[in-house]
C-alpha cells in the first residue's frame, strides 16, 4: 500500500507561483509513475503532468511552460512548481502514484487533495 499526502495550495493572485508537494509513505517502485490531477466540482478529474522515476515529464498542454513536476527517488516526493497562475487553475490538486502490475492490471494511489484558489 501507498499513503500520500499532499500540502502546498492556498490562495494566490493571478501571475502568482505556488508549489505543491507530496509525500509517499509505503512501497515507490522505480516503475511507478507519480504525478499530479486537478478537479474541479462538477468536472472530471484531469491529468496535469507525470514524472517517471528517470526524470521523464510529461505535461497537458494548459500547463506546459508554466508547471514544472519534480521528483526526488531517495525520499519519495513529488513536487509541482506551478508559475503564471490563472484563475482557471483553481482546483484540487491530488498527488497520485500510478504502478502498472503484471497482467496489464493498473493501480492508482490517491492523496486528499490540496486546494488551489487563483484569486484576485
Amino acid at each position: 500500500q501507498v499513503q500520500l499526502v499532499e500540502s502546498g495550495g492556498g490562495l494566490v493572485q493571478p501571475g502568482g507561483s505556488l508549489r505543491l508537494s507530496c509525500v509517499a509513505s509505503g512501497n515507490i517502485f522505480s516503475s511507478d509513475v507519480m504525478g499530479w490531477y486537478r478537479q474541479v466540482a462538477g468536472k472530471q478529474r484531469e491529468i496535469v503532468a507525470q514524472v517517471y522515476s528517470d526524470g521523464t515529464t510529461w505535461y497537458e498542454s494548459d500547463v506546459t511552460g508554466r508547471f514544472t513536476i519534480s521528483r526526488d527517488n531517495a525520499k519519495n516526493t513529488v513536487s509541482l512548481q506551478s508559475d503564471s497562475l490563472k484563475p482557471e487553475d483553481s482546483a484540487v490538486y491530488y498527488c497520485n502514484v500510478w504502478r502498472r502490475l503484471d497482467g496489464g492490471i493498473n493501480v492508482n494511489f490517491w492523496g486528499q487533495g490540496t486546494q488551489v484558489t487563483v484569486s484576485s
